[in-house]
């Protein structure tokens, strides 16, 4: 990867550093937003903001190559303390475009003034009101980034442990799957991944979890189940300080009898797709091809 480009990256990234003042804590979240608006695609969408009780949320609906039939329910990144629905646009307009489904976002509340299980919560409740009153299960995909493919990952162990159906598939990007932070990725590719780094991670997860044990499932979905698990599309970059949670992730789910599919972008990072370049483009690409054969069948 080129240093000049890493160094870019570095200079104006917001994933790293502490999170355990309320003035860095601002300045992530402030960024967080800035980042997302400015990197979100413009045009070939219609955004609909609405509110499920005081929880701000947001349809997009593609103009092109429109699909009624099937939407996504996306949760955003963030570490779980920052990010809205300024940030979340980013990936949410291009798994619309990527896809033709109406997708939706939802700003859920953030650590530390909300620690587990608050956002947790706010997902089961933008699950229920997609399946009650958009469509059913079996035709939502859900879809996150790190943190947010976290919490798609714990929504979905939740639902299959109560009994109720779950989505037609999982897309995450650049999984979180597991906060003990053990994993060697973490040494590994500390100075090449621009976006992420561990001291952030940890901090996170701390100020989400509070005296949680960072080893319960609750937390750290690797260590649940994924017996009846649905199909599962992994996309991650070769230079991610959490790369190791990605692969372990498909191992696991191999392993108990589901169906995973990685995608590893030799030259991406974390959540590389969030960025307006070619190799992000690409990677959409494979995106939107691997569910056109998912829901509509191989050619």
């Amino acid at each position: 990867m080129n240093n000049s480009l890493i160094k870019t990256l570095k200079a104006v990234n917001f994933m790293s550093g502490k999170t355990t003042t309320d003035a860095e804590l601002k300045r992530h979240r402030k960024l967080a937003e800035w980042a997302g608006h400015l990197a979100t695609p413009k045009g070939d969408v219609e955004r609909r903001k609405f509110k499920i009780e005081k929880m701000r949320c947001e349809e997009i609906k593609p103009f092109f190559a429109y699909n009624p039939t099937y939407v996504i329910l996306y949760c955003h990144g963030g570490g779980y303390v920052s990010g809205g629905l300024d940030y979340a646009g980013n990936l949410a307009v291009k798994l619309a475009l990527a896809t033709g489904f109406r997708t939706y976002s939802f700003a859920y509340r953030l650590a530390p003034e909300h620690p587990y299980p608050a956002a947790s919560e706010d997902a089961d409740t933008m699950w229920r009101y997609i399946t009650e009153n958009v469509a059913d299960a079996d035709h939502v995909l859900l879809a996150g980034d790190s943190a947010g493919a976290n919490m798609a990952l714990c929504l979905t162990q939740r639902l299959i442990a109560a009994g109720k159906p779950v989505p037609r598939e999982l897309l995450l990007f650049s999984p979180w799957t597991d906060l003990t932070g053990t994993a060697e990725s973490y040494e590994a590719n500390k100075d090449i991944d621009p976006i992420l780094n561990k001291e952030y991670v940890m901090d996170s997860a701390r100020e989400y979890m509070g005296e949680g044990d960072p080893a319960d499932p609750v937390y750290s979905p690797l260590f649940g189940s994924f017996k009846d698990f649905p199909h599962v599309y992994i996309m991650a970059g070769r230079n991610g300080i959490l790369l190791d949670d990605s692969i372990r992730l498909k191992e696991k789910i191999d392993a108990e009898g589901g169906i995973a599919v990685i995608d590893i972008e030799e030259k991406g990072w974390h959540v590389y797709q969030q960025m307006p370049i070619a190799m992000a483009r690409e990677a959409m690409k494979r995106l939107a091809a691997h569910v056109s054969d998912e829901i509509y069948g191989k050619h």
